[in-house]
């Protein structure tokens, strides 16, 4: 009992000397664990503080060597990035110079090959076993650019389509450029094609960071900068002008984005690389060229993402998911002439081209052809105007706008949706068939507008998928591509349902009501189209 006694009296005092190092282990054990399975906690630290934008005019004399100590100062905070992914054979082909339309003298700036790196391979087996087996999946190799905007953290900014799909992203810094850093995506947008990227190592030493201009007081001719790296040539440094601002750039089917042109040299692999002004501040990143069709290099038209618009976006970016509003209609431009016969005194709002079934705006009683004059108390000069009103606005809020319907005001309240941009960037479903099949051939012509227009048969008008409300409307069967309906967006395969708000039940109806129209005048016309599976609004000036 006694050689027991000892060690019975002595287990509180191992207890309390051994009990903190039992909590440490555990602790940082089960931070081990956590970090493994990426349990841990976003940390309120780890919000990104958004860099300070210089709005300060750009004065100053330009010397011999101003481009050179920009060079100089700001080359090490741009990045060579390298992505690896799954190669997809329709991907490859639109990215590396195949495909038909407008698409192919628009590139997307990836270096490297054009095609799938890596195909799966196997050894000859007996009784073919090698086709059994499953090839392992091709990669498709790619390069572009970004800068570093908080060195303490990692962040850098790039373009989307530099790192969407990517597997493996690897980053090689101006001080180290044969040692790999491995980053991941924190968040990207599509509509501004920007993502923010974090390195997950990287080197002990502090990592330079790009100062932010104010891309709004660039205007044509001012001297800018492009730092990349270009055909995989790093920190390759091209100048050129600002060429113009605010230049329409087609990001999906229905969306477009404003964007900086410039003739500074820029070509595949500046991707997400900075466009800089004469202080040597990021006013831009570098996203897309034009190319002639015989070259992927430049040819002096170059396009930028404004920076203000991107640095608007950080803190959603940085929450991995940029949240806009929808209301689900499609807006065109006020004609040039005869805006008046909208009810319209000068050549400002924007037009309704089509309301989406089951939409917000749809829910609230908006319909093609009205005239949006208000949104949420302010007045809407333009259809980009608009349209940056509307996704600017939180999802959930409900805000009154207010239309002109034949020529009469109304205040709708409509409550904003959430943008899905994978979503409406699906194809219809339905699509156009071969509308002279079966359909009577009672031809009208559409006298002074160039279109063709018959009876609208039971058969096309389902196939067309029209909505049980709308059987009848007169079929567009040949549109004169010189004519005045082809410059408004008529289409072979549209049904007229109205024109200047009288229902066309027939090809005669049509063809009356628009030759009531005197010349030089506005006829409003109300289609359905199978495409995009809504009614749409246009206007057409009568020759």
């Amino acid at each position: 009992m006694s050689s027991r006694t000892p060690a019975l009296f002595s287990l509180p005092r191992l207890t309390l000397l051994y009990l903190p190092l039992i909590v440490l282990a555990s602790i940082a054990v089960g931070m081990v664990i956590a970090s493994r399975l990426d349990l841990t906690p976003t940390s309120s630290a780890q919000t990104i503080a958004v860099p300070p934008m210089n709005s300060a005019p750009l004065t100053g004399p330009l010397s011999a060597d101003t481009f050179r100590n920009i060079a100089k100062a700001q080359a090490p905070m741009v990045v060579n990035i390298k992505t690896e992914m799954k190669a997809k054979s329709q991907d490859l082909e639109g990215l590396f110079g195949g495909g038909n339309g407008s698409d192919d003298f628009l590139r997307r700036f990836f270096g490297g090959p054009g095609g799938g790196q890596g195909q799966g391979q196997g050894d000859d087996n007996d009784n073919g076993s090698t086709r059994r087996r499953r090839q392992r999946e091709p990669i498709a190799r790619a390069a572009g650019s970004g800068f570093i905007i908080n060195g303490r953290d990692g962040f850098i900014l790039t373009n989307n389509h530099v790192v969407e799909d990517a597997i493996k992203i690897e980053v090689y810094l101006y001080t180290d450029d044969e040692t790999p850093y491995t980053a991941k995506v924190i968040g990207r947008d599509v509509l501004t094609d920007s993502a923010l990227i974090q390195l997950v190592d990287r080197p002990a030493s502090p990592l330079p960071e790009a100062k932010f201009g104010d891309s709004g007081q660039m205007q044509p001719g001012d001297w800018v900068m492009a730092i990349g790296n270009p055909f995989s040539l790093a920190h390759t440094i091209s100048v050129g002008v600002i060429s113009a601002t605010k230049r329409p750039f087609n990001v999906t089917d229905q969306r477009t984005n404003e964007m900086l042109q410039t003739d500074a040299a820029i070509n595949p692999g500046n991707s997400g690389g900075p466009l800089l002004n004469i202080r040597g501040e990021v006013i831009g990143i570098n996203t897309a060229i034009i190319s002639n069709g015989q070259s992927e290099g430049n040819i002096g038209i170059g396009f930028a993402v404004p920076i203000n618009t991107v640095r608007d976006l950080l803190p959603q970016l940085r929450e991995g998911k940029v949240i806009r509003g929808r209301i689900g209609v499609s807006v065109g431009v006020v004609p040039r002439e005869n805006f008046e016969e909208l009810g319209l005194k000068t050549r400002t709002r924007a037009v309704v081209s089509s309301v989406l079934p089951n939409s917000a705006a749809g829910k609230a009683g908006m319909e093609p052809g009205d005239v949006v004059v208000e949104y949420n108390g302010r007045a809407v000069s333009n259809r980009d105007e608009l349209v940056k009103m509307v996704v600017a606005t939180k999802p959930g809020t409900t805000v009154p706008i207010k239309v002109l319907r034949e020529k009469k005001e109304k205040t709708l309240s409509v409550t904003v949706e959430q943008l899905d941009l994978d979503a409406e960037a699906q194809p219809a479903q339905t699509r156009r068939g071969n509308n002279n099949q079966n359909n009577d051939t009672n031809e009208q012509q559409g006298s002074g507008f160039g279109i063709t227009v018959s009876n609208l048969s039971p058969q096309i008008a389902r196939r067309l998928q029209l909505p049980s409300n709308r059987t009848t409307g007169a079929l567009i069967t040949d549109v004169d591509p010189d004519g005045p309906a082809a410059g408004s967006g008529v289409r072979t395969g549209d049904v007229i349902l109205q024109i200047n708000r009288k229902p066309v039940s027939n090809a005669a109806d049509a063809a009356r009501e628009l030759k009531a129209v005197p010349s030089g005048r506005l006829a409003q016309i109300l289609l359905w189209r199978a495409e995009a599976a809504s009614e749409v609004f246009v206007t057409v000036k009568k020759d």
